[in-house]
């Protein structure tokens, strides 16, 4: 079976997304790790850690935001028809990519302010704009996927794929 374009880019942000809770849990790891066992502290590992746990949020914001494997609460939508959950769904998601598209241009506001007034960290002095330019990529790959998850829910709602998840009572 051949995956569309789309399918690769999806598939691709989730990998990404990935990869940043491996480099996050290897960085927290690493630096227990380093202070309980050596007494020796990474330089400017809180700065690091926390700017990649942002970097976490918004590539996790983009994995999830697609696949609808969030949070949601399903009373009204649990008890109506397939063709008006189709439409809560769709009315939803267009309220996630006007929130989300909002939250990118306040977020790019904040790289420019970032790499204007020249931000650094405080052992290293490295500057923090590339971690926040890090995060609205991240942040534009979840518009990227709300957006094609929208313009599959209104016009191929058959090439929406179901996550596969149990819930035990």
């Amino acid at each position: 079976m051949k995956r569309s374009w789309m399918d690769r880019v999806i598939d691709s942000i989730e990998w990404i997304a990935a990869g940043f809770v491996g480099i996050v849990a290897l960085d927290i790891f690493l630096s227990v790790l380093l202070r309980n066992t050596l007494n020796y502290s990474i330089p400017d590992s809180f700065d690091i850690g926390r700017m990649l746990l942002g970097i976490l949020i918004f590539w996790g914001i983009a994995a999830t935001s697609y696949r609808g494997t969030h949070i949601t609460v399903d009373l009204v939508w649990g008890n109506v028809g397939p063709r008006h959950q189709r439409w809560i769904d769709v009315f939803a998601t267009l309220v996630l990519l006007f929130v989300v598209t909002v939250q990118t241009w306040t977020l790019f506001d904040k790289v420019r302010l970032t790499y204007n007034d020249n931000v650094q960290t405080f052992d290293l002095h490295m500057p923090t704009w590339p971690f926040f330019l890090v995060a609205w990529i991240g942040d534009v790959c979840a518009v990227l996927l709300i957006a094609i998850r929208t313009y599959r829910l209104i016009f191929h709602p058959e090439d929406m794929h179901e996550p596969n998840i149990k819930v035990t009572e």
